[in-house]
């Protein structure tokens, strides 16, 4: 199973704690961090300083195409940042997420 992150910014904790769990009950991903953090960025010609919350999902590659797609569905901004990361684990965490992804 190749072992991958999505890496996800959300507008607040409430939203990215309820993405989190909806892609968790689909069985999408096994487990999500939350951090806070600031963003700096263009938008529409302006440059715009937020704060947001980044949601880091573990899941698999097989199951990014479905968690991109959910997390369109439901992610309040026009252009969501739903970014695939490649990681190595250790055998017994990979069994690990494996088993809660079905």
């Amino acid at each position: 199973m190749d072992m991958m992150l999505a890496y996800i910014t959300c507008p607040s904790q409430d939203e990215a704690e309820k993405i989190a769990g909806q892609l968790i009950e689909a069985k999408l991903i096994a487990c999500a961090n939350l951090f806070p953090m600031e963003s700096i960025y263009r938008w529409e010609g302006d440059i715009q300083n937020e704060q947001e919350y980044v949601l880091i999902a573990k899941t698999s590659g097989e199951k990014f195409g479905e968690l991109k797609k959910r997390v369109k569905k439901i992610h309040p901004y026009d252009v969501p940042a739903i970014l695939k990361i490649p990681v190595e684990g250790e055998k017994e965490y990979v069994d690990w997420l494996q088993g809660e992804l079905g």
